[in-house]
């Protein structure tokens, strides 16, 4: 059997240095990952794999197990009985990661080791600028380029405005506009997928991602539905899973999100919303609550039509649940501190 250079997978010099610290055993790639089973590419070939007794008791978090798209230290290379084990995890250059379903606050691994991520958004009902914020936070704090794709872009005879809502929100972001029904955006997309790139899919049920991985791919990877009447998504995709594209990128799908809980994202929040940060620096008050003090700079920038009292309420809720997640008491005092802030302004305007 011909080696696989793991080089094409997007293994970098780096990690194949720090591989090196670990003789005697082998580097293999993460493809997908069924109930504590991976599957795993090494330079012989794909066999399963599963954690080493000793790395699974040194896990603190289930932030720290190993996840698609991450480069892993194995015994074997492939071939021989039973599963591989994994010993170690290289480090990540970027991990996106979500608040984990349900009422817990712990981090989700979604994919590692990424390039880029296109989040999908569809130009019918599944447009939805507030979710488009959600997912540019968190894809900026992974450390991944985030690139916006509007996917069957032949159902709108109003496409230069979704554009242009798209680029308001998503600042210095590249906007792609596509239609696999057409064959529109192809090399678009292509820019992004040279060998040896990683690329994970992100977005809601039905906006057409395994439609795109069958697009790009050039085959039936898999199957797709039509949406429903109420014009929302099916889910196609049931996990995650690394896909090499015949010209040598690898894509990523996921299965579809139409809401994504927020983590401790202060980086990619302040570049999701720097357009709105620029005003909170000219309040005549420093301490200024933005709700009814003369000389507030939001305020004057919503009056004035530089600034949507959306995009502003978008920020309001999503600084919130990130101040939440960063720092619970301290959200909770500032919460308190913000509303004896407010009811000592309204007792002052009705004394006058």
């Amino acid at each position: 059997m011909s080696r696989i250079d793991l080089k094409n997978y997007g293994l970098s010099e780096a990690l194949r240095l720090e591989a090196t610290q670990y003789p005697e055993i082998f580097v293999g790639r993460i493809l997908s990952q069924s109930k504590g089973i991976y599957r795993v590419i090494s330079e012989r070939g794909e066999f399963f794999a599963e954690l080493s007794g000793r790395l699974h008791y040194e896990i603190i978090q289930a932030a720290d197990y190993p996840a698609v798209g991450d480069f892993v230290i194995l015994d074997r290379q492939s071939g021989a009985k039973g599963n591989g084990i994994i010993h170690h995890l290289l480090t990540r250059k970027s991990t996106f990661i979500r608040k984990a379903v349900g009422s817990s606050s712990e981090a989700q691994v979604i994919t590692a080791n990424i390039d880029a991520v296109f989040i999908c958004m569809s130009v019918n009902n599944d447009f939805n600028l507030r979710r488009l914020e959600r997912y540019l936070s968190l894809v900026w704090e992974s450390g991944a380029t985030p690139v916006v794709v509007l996917t069957k872009i032949d159902l709108t005879d109003d496409l230069l405005t979704k554009f242009r809502a798209a680029a308001a929100i998503a600042i210095g972001v590249d906007i792609l506009g596509i239609s696999t029904l057409k064959n529109e955006g192809y090399q678009d997309l292509m820019a992004y997928l040279s060998i040896g790139q990683t690329v994970a899919l992100l977005g809601s049920s039905g906006v057409g991602k395994s439609t795109l991985i069958n697009w790009l791919s050039g085959h039936k990877r898999f199957d797709t539905q039509t949406i429903r009447n109420d014009d929302k998504g099916r889910h196609t995709t049931t996990r995650r899973e690394l896909i090499r594209l015949p010209e040598g990128g690898m894509l990523i799908d996921t299965p579809g999100m139409r809401e994504i809980g927020m983590l401790d994202v202060k980086e990619g929040f302040d570049r999701t919303f720097r357009d709105v940060e620029a005003y909170l620096g000219k309040c005549h008050f420093r301490n200024c609550t933005h709700t009814n003090e003369p000389g507030c700079g939001i305020y004057a920038a919503i009056k004035a039509g530089q600034l949507s009292e959306q995009r502003w309420q978008a920020y309001l809720n999503l600084t919130c649940e990130n101040d939440y997640f960063e720092d619970k008491a301290v959200y909770l005092k500032k919460k308190k501190e913000k509303f004896y802030q407010i009811a000592r302004l309204n007792r002052n305007n009705k004394k006058h």
